[in-house]
């Protein structure tokens, strides 16, 4: 029997399939009553389930990145589709394809790595040409950057994402570099291309995306920076020449600072023209994405809004597509 997708339920839809677990969270009810509130995935997406009146003893079984069978109803909730739960058990990872239970890329990674390796070609700095070129001939980093997630659920948190995320600031910088003389454009575009390069070790994606010891330790940030100081032997064997401290310190401040804010994770505040650049483009990419899939995947068709995003902290208005 075909397996029914979570983009496939309906309000008051039976529910007796295999999901991926997400995330786990016991909590409280005002009557001090313990329910479970689960983040159940597919490769189409995921829904929250309930279960209600439940007991550490008796969900102690089933914990995130499990593959989970689960039996309930799906029911209309604020304006959203949400699970109740009367049964959930582990399922043995034995026969299970973990590609039905990961947000699928959509094909074009391969296209998309051409025209980035197309866009860093035009560097004329040769200690950033050597240092891209470092990375391109690293087959363990590129095959971990092709498949990497940019996010573990935030934006663009499926395999290719981070090629995807990248490729887009890229081609947002190179369009703007011509529009601000202060920008060093061979800067920019090699800031781009590394401002991310810590996820491919911060995050794992085996069964679930989730974070690695080393990245919830360190944090792609660090883990960024020490991944391009491991490559400088490398690039002044290439170029017969050192690598210019200066230069390396900018990239390094460009990794550690285009979060933008310390409240959102940045190691520095943005410092040069090319850091907070890369920092608002970065922003935008991001935003754009997780508000349009937000809109894309809302199931209630029929409201003109999405319900309210706890993440966004809004809910998002459908603009309706007129007529040319």
């Amino acid at each position: 029997m075909p397996r029914k997708y979570l983009n496939e339920y309906k309000d008051g839809d039976a529910v007796d399939e295999v999901f991926l677990l997400a995330e786990k969270t016991l909590r409280a009810n005002r009557n001090a009553n313990l329910y479970l509130l689960a983040v159940l995935r597919d490769k189409t997406g995921t829904m929250v389930g309930m279960q209600w009146n439940v007991t550490e003893e008796g969900t102690a079984n089933v914990n995130a990145c499990d593959f989970v069978h689960v039996k309930g109803k799906v029911q209309l909730y604020q304006g959203g589709l949400q699970m109740i739960v009367t049964g959930i058990k582990p399922v043995p990872k034995e026969g299970i394809d973990p590609a039905e239970f990961h947000p699928q890329p959509s094909g074009e990674t391969p296209r998309r790595l051409e025209r980035m390796r197309e866009l860093l070609g035009t560097m004329t700095n040769p200690h950033l040409a050597a240092l891209v070129e470092s990375f391109w001939a690293d087959d363990a980093f590129m095959q971990a950057f092709a498949q990497a997630p940019a996010g573990v659920k935030a934006h663009h948190a499926y395999l290719g994402g981070l090629v995807e995320h990248v490729l887009n600031i890229l081609e947002t910088a190179n369009r703007i570099a011509d529009l601000y003389p202060s920008l060093d454009r061979d800067v920019l575009l090699t800031g781009v291309f590394l401002h991310d390069l810590g996820k491919v070790r911060e995050m794992g994606y085996d069964t679930s995306f989730t974070y690695t010891d080393e990245g919830q330790l360190l944090g792609h940030l660090l883990i960024g920076c020490e991944m391009l100081a491991e490559k400088v032997p490398e690039i002044e064997r290439r170029t017969g020449e050192g690598f210019p401290p200066p230069l390396l310190w900018h990239l390094k401040h460009i990794i550690l600072s285009h979060h933008g804010t310390v409240e959102y994770g940045a190691a520095k505040l943005p410092m040069t023209p090319e850091a907070v650049a890369i920092h608002h483009l970065d922003a935008l990419d991001a935003k754009v994405h997780e508000f349009a899939k937000s809109i894309e995947e809302d199931p209630n068709g029929e409201s003109n809004w999405t319900p309210f995003s706890p993440r966004l902290q809004r809910k998002l208005f459908k603009v309706p597509k007129l007529a040319n």
